[in-house]
């Protein structure tokens, strides 16, 4: 199949490190220098690169680690010391490996590598490298040290009740609170490298006992024929994981609640943790679970019902608000209250667009305002909301430029758009189509589209999964926990599973 004209510019100006990485192992050589000159032409001259030879009982052994990236306590109690006090005669080659690490060391957590390029990854991962003469392989003691945050509450998932805890940008303290929570076997954990360059950590979380077999292959194969150079965050990797069909819905749950995390395994789901990011993914997510949160397990149930409501409706709010109002004052104005319809009319009178472009303007205008408050620091974007909100919402119904009906639409629709803030995304993409549709046909636009985006929701059925499930295809007893919410009374007896598609 030829390039289309794109793709070809494309390749004019990019690199495919596919064909430039190398494939085949670079074995150890038993020549300790020439390892040594190895780790130096490929780092070069960097200087946080640590080489320390020493002579123990006439063997000569090389360390080397990344300053910055290891506990220097650790490696100079729990190695270095024991190791330089040893009796290492009579032994020969990789036998000296094998004592100093097995016999003298005091360190657990130890690994054999046989490859140099490997040696090289371990050690800028923060890794303690040791080599000897005459050995055909190298001992990597994890020794890893570097800085991090402690665990704290997301500021994206707030709770009132619940852990305060958060995941942090290390996967190890991440697996860590994970593991904290499930205290049982089932609970299995797989670590990939993903990132031609980068080589980043990446860990797949799941129950053995639920989880389904060809889910968690499709899953494993999906991040491992990953053609990424680097893995920066978890989002690199969600299309990858993400259903394959145009949408602007998406199929991967983020979240930054350990507890969350937990709670969806438990449900079969499968979590995906990437090392220096904070978010991890949960696959596959269904619509329904966009209005859950986890307050909802931890309060009365009519109140958690009551919740759930107020978030659909909020959703309904935030997409269909704006696009009816410009179709009802275009082309319906008899559903308009014969009290409200001329104070209407008499302010959209005043101002100099049409409803539909006035209603596109102050949409984005908010847009635009919303975005610079999220990406400046936080107490100058507090000013830029509320100079938004205030003078520029005020001083444009002043000046004539909007109406304020429109001004009071908008606000609704903000306030409401944040409800569900997971939704966020297509929620401002859908309220600018349905603006659109209702300005140029009305009610007929409004309901064909809505068609249009059910049909679309309802095809999409990642890892064989019905993405509107339980409502399509319905499932009655999955409704106790859908809007509605039982009690643990009930809930508490049998555990939900994932309901695949029948074929």
């Amino acid at each position: 199949m030829k390039d289309s004209w794109f793709n070809k510019k494309v390749k004019e100006i990019t690199v495919d490190d596919r064909k430039t990485q190398p494939k085949e192992k670079t074995p150890i050589d038993r020549d300790m220098q020439k390892n040594v000159m190895h780790f130096k032409q490929c780092l070069g001259d960097a200087f946080d690169v640590k080489y320390r030879g020493c002579t123990v009982s006439g063997k000569e052994l090389m360390f080397i680690m990344l300053d910055g990236m290891c506990d220097n306590l650790l490696i100079t109690e729990q190695i270095m010391l024991p190791i330089l006090g040893s009796d290492l005669s009579g032994e020969e080659g990789a036998k000296v490996l094998y004592k100093a690490a097995d016999e003298v060391t005091a360190s657990i957590d130890k690994a054999i590598i046989n490859d140099l390029d490997k040696a090289i990854t371990e050690m800028i991962a923060g890794n303690l490298i040791m080599m000897t003469q005459e050995s055909e392989f190298v001992i990597a003691f994890g020794v890893q040290k570097f800085p991090k945050r402690n665990p704290e509450e997301p500021n994206t998932e707030s709770q009132e009740r619940g852990s305060r805890e958060g995941f942090v940008e290390s996967f190890k303290d991440n697996v860590a609170m994970i593991r904290r929570r499930v205290n049982n076997p089932v609970l299995k954990i797989k670590a990939l490298d993903v990132g031609t360059t980068s080589k980043t950590r990446v860990c797949v979380c799941y129950m053995s006992d639920r989880t389904d077999d060809k889910m968690l292959a499709d899953v494993l194969e999906r991040i491992n024929s990953a053609e990424l150079d680097t893995v920066i965050g978890s989002g690199y990797l969600q299309p990858f994981v993400d259903h394959k069909k145009p949408s602007i819905f998406t199929c991967v749950g983020t979240t930054e609640r350990p507890d969350v995390f937990t709670a969806k395994l438990s449900e079969g789901k499968i979590g995906i943790i990437v090392d220096g990011t904070p978010d991890a993914l949960i696959v596959p997510y269904l619509f329904i679970e966009h209005f859950h949160s986890l307050d909802d397990y931890l309060k009365r149930p009519y109140y958690a019902t009551f919740v759930r409501v107020l978030k659909m409706i909020s959703f309904m709010f935030s997409v269909f608000l704006p696009g009816l109002y410009v179709a009802i004052c275009t082309f319906h104005q008899e559903m308009i209250p014969e009290t409200m319809v001329f104070g209407i009319a008499g302010q959209e009178s005043k101002t100099p667009l049409p409803i539909m472009a006035e209603a596109l303007l102050i949409h984005l205008v908010y847009e635009i305002v919303r975005e610079a408050g999220l990406r400046m620091p936080k107490t100058v974007g507090q000013a830029v909301s509320i100079v938004g909100a205030l003078v520029i919402g005020e001083s444009a119904v002043t000046a004539g430029i909007i109406a304020a009906p429109m001004l009071i639409v908008v606000g609704l629709t903000a306030v409401s758009s944040f409800v569900v803030p997971s939704l966020y995304e297509p929620v401002a993409i859908l309220r600018f189509t349905f603006i659109i549709v209702g300005g140029i046909s009305g009610f007929y636009g409004i309901m064909l589209c809505f068609a249009a985006v059910l049909v679309n929701m309802t095809s999409l059925s990642p890892y064989d999964v019905p993405f509107t499930s339980p409502f399509s295809p319905t499932k009655i007893g999955a409704w106790r926990d859908m809007l509605i919410r039982s009690s643990w009374l009930n809930m508490g007896k049998r555990r939900m599973q994932i309901d695949k598609m029948k074929k």
